[in-house]
């Protein structure tokens, strides 16, 4: 299976509410999370790769603080980030019986006032794990886990750098949404030859266009950007190396919430040359709370499902089959996933948040799919692009940038 974390979009990342989810492995072996007790934090480690998912408490000396980070490797040590005085403080935390083991691995300072440092999403192969540290004119990526000598820094983009998407394998291709002369675009980063950039999306010339997830079995790729509506950003598909440009098809839209904010946050692997079969999981935020949608390109609906009671919000992973798990934590189950089947084709692809929303529970770990009347249908996909000469992937170029 395959996992996916998605940052917010602003540039300043730092802000987002603590505790709110989880992360995953790529692999979807590990996740790891922030928890809270008696009104302390603390890391928590997921097991999901068994037959049951099972969680270990990771606390150190003293509560730790909600601004925290924790990410899973792919050996089951968590690794954490805590920023104290000024310095971001890393190390990697296991279990050692009754007690926490801790290895620390260094720190980095932060002298700007205005400069920000976070984790990147997880890594391909699960043994590194990289950071994101955003100054007032220049980002920096580093890694932070997995190096020889503590904390290195491998690459110095020009301009304000968000997100973090990885396109290969190998660890090797980091896309992020650089803010440069007042747009942004997504680029690629080469960490293997000293932090080379090249374009990877410009769909008009004055648009932000950002990466939002990047599947590496099928090419698909899911992006943000108001092209088609200046202003408003919009979600659109398009594949890696594709002479096809991005579409912005209108079942990606909520038109019955026209204020919910949709988030993609995971896609389903092993869907190898057909993109357009990969199922999309999005997290939908309106007034009524959270809950989640499922998308595929060659659907004209978006599926809407009842997220489970307790989601780590914007957590889950795909397995290969299309099954969406989505790992939930209650009073009655601290450590739960949730197996939801999408149904494709029936009437909760056709609905809308009065089909399934937040206040629909998810029961024994399965949804079920949405219920009640069908909602109008949507406009259709237009049939080409929306946008006057939008430029297509390949004129990026990924076709040297990505490979499996």
């Amino acid at each position: 299976m395959t996992a996916c974390a998605i940052e917010p979009p602003a540039a300043d990342e730092d802000d987002s509410a603590p505790g709110a989810g989880c992360t995953i492995t790529v692999d979807g072996s590990y996740a790891a999370r922030l928890a809270q007790q008696e009104g302390s934090w603390y890391p928590e480690r997921w097991t999901l790769d068994g037959p049951e998912p099972y969680a270990v408490p990771l606390p150190g000396n003293q509560p730790e603080e909600p601004d925290t980070e924790v990410q899973p490797l792919g050996d089951g040590r968590v690794l954490i980030r805590r920023l104290v005085d000024g310095r971001h403080h890393f190390a990697l935390l296991y279990p050692t019986g009754p007690v926490t083991g801790e290895l620390p691995l260094g720190a980095v300072e932060c002298p700007d006032e205005g400069a920000s440092l976070r984790l990147l999403p997880p890594a391909p192969g699960g043994a590194h794990a990289y950071a994101l540290a955003v100054g007032p004119r220049s980002s920096a990526v580093l890694l932070v886990a997995g190096g020889a000598f503590g904390p290195e820094q491998l690459a110095v983009v020009p301009g304000r750098c968000s997100g973090g998407v990885w396109l290969d394998r190998a660890g090797r291709m980091l896309a992020v949404d650089r803010e440069l002369g007042g747009r942004t675009k997504a680029v690629v980063v080469d960490l293997e030859r000293g932090g080379e950039v090249s374009p990877l999306l410009q769909i008009a010339a004055d648009s932000d266009d950002r990466l939002l997830l990047a599947d590496l079995d099928s090419g698909l790729i899911l992006v943000g950007s108001d092209a088609p509506s200046p202003g408003q950003e919009r979600l659109g598909w398009g594949v890696l190396g594709s002479t096809l440009p991005v579409r912005f098809p209108e079942s990606l839209r909520v038109p019955e919430c026209p204020d919910c904010v949709v988030t993609p946050f995971a896609v389903q692997p092993g869907q190898v040359l057909v993109p357009e079969n990969c199922g999309v999981a999005l997290r939908i935020d309106g007034a009524l709370g959270s809950w989640v949608g499922a998308w595929r390109p060659r659907a004209r609906r978006m599926c809407h499902l009842p997220a489970p009671e307790g989601w780590l919000t914007g957590a889950g992973v795909w397995t290969q089959d299309g099954v969406l798990r989505l790992p939930y934590a209650t009073g009655e189950v601290p450590c739960g996933v949730a197996a939801v089947a999408v149904p494709w084709g029936e009437t909760g692809e056709h609905g809308g948040p009065r089909d399934a929303g937040p206040g629909d529970p998810v029961r024994d770990g399965a949804a079920a799919g949405a219920s009640g009347t069908p909602g109008e249908p949507t406009e259709p996909d237009p049939p080409g692009p929306v946008v006057a000469r939008p430029v297509p992937l390949q004129q990026a170029p990924l076709a040297r940038l990505v490979t499996n």
